[in-house]
């Protein structure tokens, strides 16, 4: 990227850092750009290209500008992954239900959550057509929607029917802008609720995989609660030097752990079925549960945080980077 230009891009993320700050810090203020802040998401999520999208976004979360003719780190490369590394596959594996026959074909069935219903038809959802276990209901064609139900005689399914209504509305893709999701029909899905021996939820241990190979694993304790965790290990689960860790909120990092110290016993099986679900795909982070003596698969998540973290320190986003081999470089 030329000198000059880079100077002025740094300007213009200092002065919408700046403006940032004067907003949140003023009610005033903060009242009066809401019309103007909604025509400003309407175009950002509609009309702006993807490319655009991303390279602001990311500007925004990581602090500088970068140049797609020449990505260096992991994070700037995801970015060229969302805008050009596209294809019926890729849908097929964000679609909660479709994964299903991905995972099927190439380590079996073994692995996969039992499901008790998948629907379009929202109103399937109510008390006498589900399951008389805990189990939970998900949006098949985006991120973050879903419900725990423990006892569904504790629920009145009337008010939750709305909800998985507005589910089944939103297109992911113009939250998210990672084209994968654009395409899925909307559904929901129910599956059994895993539980630990000792009744918990278990552990999530996320196998990022670059080039079709196992880099190192992350490992979520305790999510949705004020104590969760997150640990990245190596292959031979020797504690990384390094976080991609996110926001538990806009102001607080997630926290690193010991509680996960101990090797898993099904490691040297999370390598190889990982290795085989991740080697049609140049990254891809593979999700699995971790419920004490077997493992189940969760998900295959193409854009860990869409790429708007920072690996840290910067030296691991540079080397895990420079592994990632991409032919899309423009």
């Amino acid at each position: 990227m030329h000198l000059t230009l880079k100077k002025s891009m740094n300007k213009l993320i200092s002065f919408k850092s700046c403006l940032r700050k004067l907003i949140n810090n003023f009610w005033i203020l903060r009242k009066t750009i809401i019309p103007f802040k909604m025509i400003y998401h309407f175009i950002f999520r509609y009309l702006v290209s993807d490319k655009f999208y991303y390279q602001e976004k990311f500007s925004e979360t990581m602090g500088y500008y970068f140049d797609f003719k020449n990505p260096k780190t992991l994070n700037e490369k995801i970015q060229l992954l969302k805008l050009y590394d596209r294809s019926d596959l890729h849908t097929q594996c964000a679609d909660k239900i479709d994964v299903r026959k991905y995972v099927s074909e190439i380590i079996g069935d073994k692995v996969l959550v039992p499901v008790f219903l998948s629907t379009k038809n929202v109103n399937d959802i109510k008390i006498d057509t589900l399951p008389n276990y805990p189990f939970i209901i998900k949006a098949t064609h985006d991120s973050g929607s879903t419900l725990i139900i423990n006892d569904k005689n504790t629920h009145d399914f009337s008010l939750i029917r709305p909800q998985i209504r507005q589910w089944l509305k939103r297109n992911y893709y113009h939250y998210s802008k990672e084209w994968q999701y654009k395409n899925i029909q909307p559904a929901i899905i129910v599956e059994k609720l895993l539980i630990t021996s000792n009744n918990k939820i278990p552990s999530d241990i996320k196998a990022h995989c670059i080039n079709g190979k196992v880099e190192f694993f992350q490992v979520d304790c305790n999510r949705g609660t004020e104590e969760h965790y997150r640990d990245f290990y190596f292959k031979n689960w020797e504690k990384a030097p390094f976080t991609w860790n996110g926001n538990k909120t806009k102001e607080e990092v997630l926290k690193s752990s010991d509680l996960y110290y101990k090797k898993p016993e099904f490691l040297a099986d999370l390598i190889i079925f990982s290795e085989k679900l991740s080697a049609k795909f140049a990254y891809v982070r593979v999700d699995w549960y971790d419920c004490g003596d077997e493992f189940y698969f969760g998900e295959l998540t193409f854009h860990h945080d869409s790429g708007y973290v920072p690996i840290l320190p910067k030296e691991w986003d540079l080397l895990f980077g420079k592994k990632l081999t991409l032919k899309y470089i423009q």
